[in-house]
């Protein structure tokens, strides 16, 4: 059964494991976990002694229960078990947890809750506790939100800890010596008397041993990983082409599949005509699905070039058919009563009453994720049982999800997930694995591996929201003395929810996510969401609501400053009430030299941006050119807290700037006749290395909470570069993509 096969039985199933050692969580503790399968699959020599270490006579495992999708999480996830255990980074190996509720996620739901995060007060800080309870309930295994590191950050060192103290009490046993007197160093149990076990022949002994339930953690001044630039775990395997995707699997006998979906998504198909493809060579088998239809061949090639053979006939998408009428749609909530208001200081109406100093209107439209991955999912069943190999964000909903369909309970299902060609929110849906498990149920027995088309993914996605936002504002004395803010846009957390039988219980706080709770303190100030009805399916992208909003905010607030005339940046720090966001405001400052004098042509914007829990000041300076605008810097700070690992959280800054660069200069999905426009990258481009700018980072630690950094980045650099070509050309844009109204550089 090949590569699969072993990682069945040895690699990837090595149990959904109870929080062994950790935290507690409100009132669950480590006395009720959930089971550890981890204990099911061991073979003689091996032992589990928390759900994150696995300790054979290869050596140390630790098993990483969050995707990585390019972002670093397994070093960083890694490092903490590494950094309690006392074990050196190259001395062990990661792998990918298995789907289980008992890797749920503690904190991401956090961002949900109707408090900034400014706000830790006690009121504040229980509800947030109280979401922890309700992830544990829920059994959320999922990546997002940027709550890999804030969620692992006390469990995973506690896990570490707690087998490093059975590790030490084995050769205590052993031994016969007290426990005080052995230290570990390099995985090695050392006693006075010079004598060194390995973990590796003391973990069988080890496991029988119950793990202290809330084992003491090092102090930070005696950390040798953490805090300190670490190289990647993955980096080798992806440099030198060996690291395993889901698109690399190979299995014997195995055939491929693609699928045509009705192209007005969410369309049925009415009927289908597939006497062509079947005479194609390589055909296997035609499968119709729910709303389009999938072809397996000998190899994915000849199932796309079949795939395209097939006449269809489609039934109408159920939305309004054209990117314009979705806006209208948008701009019609404007006038329906207001979905939030988590934010309305002073009195706002009133001191609009006589009418703002400056207003305007913002637009954003549709975004792909467009991951450079694509999509793809294998399938097996056969013996009553389901495999399933997927790069996947949200294991135990694919797994919940795939078990539906196959008529299985979800113990019959098991999924190994791989590495991921980037994620962005797009594979914490379910759609592409589903397909794969339909294709597999028409022929029991044979693996399948179903790729979707890049023009498949790109035309099927579910897509950031489009969105449309009004400000008011009224200056006094060079500064805001009311600011109000209306944002419309459908729900993502409602399309997304729906898609698994549930619905959203309340307002969705992500239409004005990174709006309502930045720290300005403006005397009137307002910020209200208006909910569209969902059209086009949409779910999260890139930071979400924040991705928009920043641009909507910030933009405003620029408008405000300039129509003051007062400095952009200096206003910002005179109005921001945030220690930590003043700190990255003022850095930036001092990174840029804010305030030199520029050459002629030359502009520069600041933008700041607090999104889930990381305040993010950035500058880019622009140049007028004969060529278009030419984006020359960027410089970015950042308060995470506890920086881990500074030199993956500079990668992920770069890699959010670029990202929110790309979308904001050309970013951009249209649909006309209820069809999306764009099909590939030669239409749905990104920014090329002559383009990105250079990025310099700064990474500040006085916030009282680890955060997480993947998405943070992101937000303030659409507005930074609109204000940049403000500064540089008097032009202020205030639709998205920026293409549709200037020239860049290419």
């Amino acid at each position: 059964m090949g590569r699969l096969k072993t990682i069945t039985r040895r690699t990837l199933l090595v149990g959904s494991a109870a929080i062994a050692g950790g935290v507690v969580f409100g009132y669950w503790r480590y006395k009720t976990p959930y089971e550890n399968p981890l204990l099911e699959s061991l073979g003689d020599g091996e032992a589990a002694l928390t759900p994150y270490v696995r300790i054979d006579q290869a050596g140390i495992t630790i098993i990483a229960p969050r995707a990585e999708m390019g972002q670093g999480v397994h070093t960083t996830l890694a490092a903490l078990v590494a950094e309690e255990l006392d074990v050196a980074l190259e001395d062990v190996r990661v792998e990918h947890g298995p789907a289980s509720k008992a890797y749920f996620n503690q904190v991401a739901l956090e961002e949900g809750v109707p408090f900034a995060a400014t706000n830790e007060g006690n009121f504040a800080e229980g509800v947030r506790n109280s979401t922890h309870v309700a992830a544990k309930l829920v059994g959320m295994q999922i990546t997002g939100g940027s709550s890999s590191t804030p969620d692992a950050f006390v469990k995973m060192r506690k896990a570490g800890a707690a087998a490093r103290a059975v590790l030490l009490a084995a050769a205590a046993e052993k031994l016969g010596v007290a426990t005080d007197t052995l230290v570990t160093r390099g995985g090695v149990v050392i006693a006075a008397d010079g004598t060194r076990i390995p973990y590796t022949e003391l973990a069988v002994l080890a496991a029988a041993i119950e793990p202290p339930e809330d084992p003491e953690l090092k102090d930070p001044a005696d950390w040798k990983l953490l805090g300190r630039s670490l190289p990647r775990v993955d980096m080798v395997g992806k440099c030198t082409g060996t690291a395993q995707y889901s698109i690399d699997v190979r299995l014997p006998g195995m055939l491929f599949a693609t699928v045509r979906m009705n192209p007005q998504l969410g369309g049925e198909l009415l009927s289908f005509d597939a006497a062509a493809a079947n005479a194609m060579p390589g055909v296997q088998k035609i499968v119709p699905l729910a709303g389009g239809v999938a072809v397996i061949a000998s190899n994915t090639w000849y199932a796309m070039q079949a795939v395209k053979a097939i006449r269809c006939e489609w039934g109408e998408a159920p939305y309004p058919a054209s990117s314009a009428a979705q806006f209208a749609v948008v701009e019609e909530a404007f006038a329906n009563s207001h979905d939030s208001r988590y934010l309305d200081t002073g009195d706002v109406d009133g001191a609009l009453a006589d009418g703002a100093d400056v207003e305007g209107e913002y637009q954003v439209p549709y975004l792909a994720h467009a991951t450079m991955e694509p999509l793809n999912a294998v399938a097996w069943l056969h013996d009553g049982r389901l495999e399933l190999c997927a790069g996947t964000q949200a294991p135990t909903q694919a797994v919940k999800d795939s078990a539906a369909i196959a008529d299985l309970d979800t113990q019959q299902v098991t999924l190994h997930t791989t590495l991921m060609g980037g994620g962005f929110g797009r594979r914490a849906e379910s759609d592409f694995i589903k397909t794969a498990v339909h294709a597999a149920i028409a022929m029991p027995g044979v693996p399948i591996k179903l790729t979707w088309s890049r023009e498949e993914d790109t035309t099927h996605d579910t897509y950031r929201p489009l969105a449309r936002a009004r400000f008011r504002a009224k200056i006094a004395n060079g500064a805001p003395l009311a600011f109000d803010l209306s944002v419309a846009a459908p729900s993502a957390i409602e399309s997304q929810l729906a898609r698994i039988g549930l619905s959203i219980p309340g307002p969705d706080i992500s239409i004005v996510q990174a709006a309502w709770d930045q720290p300005y303190a403006i005397p009137n100030y307002r910020v209200t969401g208006y909910r569209a009805p969902v059209m086009t399916p949409i779910s999260s992208w890139r930071s979400v609501g924040a991705s928009q909003n920043g641009f909507f905010h910030e933009s405003a607030i620029d408008e405000i400053a300039h129509a003051a005339g007062a400095d952009p940046l200096q206003m910002r720090l005179a109005l921001l009430t945030h220690k930590p966001s003043r700190a990255v405001l003022e850095a930036v400052a001092t990174m840029s030299g804010w305030g030199d004098e520029l050459p002629d042509g030359h502009g520069r914007g600041v933008a700041f941006v607090l999104s889930f829990g990381v305040p993010v000041a950035e500058v880019i300076e622009v140049a007028a050119t004969a060529n278009g605008i030419r984006i020359l810097k960027a410089w970015a700070a950042v308060d995470v807290g506890i920086a881990l690992d500074p030199r993956n959280i500079e990668a992920q800054v770069q890699s959010a700037i670029n990202f929110g660069l790309s979308a904001a200069i050309m970013g951009e999905i249209t649909l006309r006749e209820g069809v999306v426009e764009q099909t590939n990258f030669h239409d749905y481009d990104a920014i090329r290395m002559a383009q990105a700018p250079a990025i310099d980072v700064k990474i500040l630690e006085n916030g009282t909470k680890i955060r997480g950094i993947g998405e943070p980045g992101l937000p303030p650099a659409a507005p930074a570069l609109a204000n940049a070509i403000f500064a540089a050309t008097g032009q202020r844009i205030r639709e998205l993509p920026l293409n549709k109204h200037i020239r860049f550089f290419r």
